[in-house]
């Protein structure tokens, strides 16, 4: 009798151990599926992805979309910019959360509840694009790299989460430590950032991300000097410019222009690639983090 019990425990778990497999394969292959099906489009003749029918690899192998990408002046001056608002935006803005949060999370602060609530306020009423764009004009922000950085040095939402992650901290091991001599500033550096590194690298990948992917401030304040043109924008450019030569060659009844066989739709699916694959390889390094940061606890006001 114990010996049938135990096969059937053994069955039981063998078909559960398959279902679960099953199930985390399918999600694998969903997940995955849309990444390679545009890797395979940005690799394809263009003229030949026009007829449809590309699902994991290129049918007609090329590297026309890619050197079309990259045959533009300003790309790389472009990167390097957004390398650079990517790595200095992401420090300063971490750095100003974190000091943010943990002066709102000590007990002491006179008016805490109140600075709390008038921050949250800002997470649901926004002044608008025109006084932004006034106020910027007003800071004399315009065309200078500084306009990447300082209207989006601080995200009162990540604040909260900092707050919250810092709120679960005991608060004995603070109090442990102005005993011993310790005032904020070692505090904060000794035993807030260290614990808190989880929450700092979320945050950070958010904020790297964000960075990362801008392009609507270098169009709006930064647009006219190509010294500070960014990645997203000179990408956007690229698809604008392949769009509209695209429609004149539809209207012209041509196909090839200069030897040169692309298309609107491969273009997209080259850029996404170029701007997909540098934060694909920074994500390694902050996975581990990331997953236990995003179990961080409610957001508390």
């Amino acid at each position: 009798m114990i010996k049938h019990k135990h096969i059937h425990k053994r069955a039981n778990d063998i078909v559960f151990d398959f279902v679960a497999v099953t199930i985390m394969a399918l999600i694998g292959v969903i997940t995955l599926y849309p990444f390679i099906n545009v890797l395979a489009v940005s690799f394809n003749d263009a003229s030949d992805s026009l007829h449809g029918g590309i699902y994991l690899w290129p049918r007609v192998f090329t590297f026309k979309n890619y050197k079309e990408v990259f045959s533009q002046d300003l790309l790389f001056q472009s990167f390097k910019n957004s390398i650079l608002r990517t790595v200095i935006g992401t420090s300063i803005s971490v750095i100003a959360t974190m000091m943010v949060a943990f002066v709102l999370s000590r007990r002491e602060l006179i008016g805490r509840k109140f600075v709390s609530i008038m921050l949250a306020v800002t997470l649901y009423v926004s002044g608008g694009m025109i006084p932004e764009f006034l106020l910027i004009k007003d800071l004399k922000l315009f065309n200078t790299f500084s306009v990447y950085i300082i209207p989006g040095i601080l995200s009162i939402y990540f604040v909260f989460i900092i707050r919250s992650f810092i709120d679960d901290i005991p608060y004995a091991l603070q109090e442990a430590a102005e005993i011993d001599g310790a005032n904020e500033i070692i505090i904060f550096f000794k035993i807030i950032l260290p614990v808190c590194l989880p929450a700092i690298a979320t945050i950070g990948l958010f904020y790297a991300v964000g960075q990362w992917n801008s392009w609507m401030d270098t169009y709006l304040y930064a647009g006219s000097k190509p010294s500070l043109t960014t990645l997203q924008f000179e990408l956007m450019k690229i698809l604008q410019r392949a769009t509209v030569a695209t429609s004149a060659q539809l209207h012209n009844q041509q196909t090839k222009t200069a030897g040169k066989t692309v298309s609107p739709e491969s273009i997209r699916m080259a850029i996404t690639i170029v701007a997909t694959v540098p934060i694909i390889v920074v994500y390694p390094f902050v996975q581990k983090y990331f997953v236990k940061g995003l179990t961080l606890g409610s957001v508390k006001t």
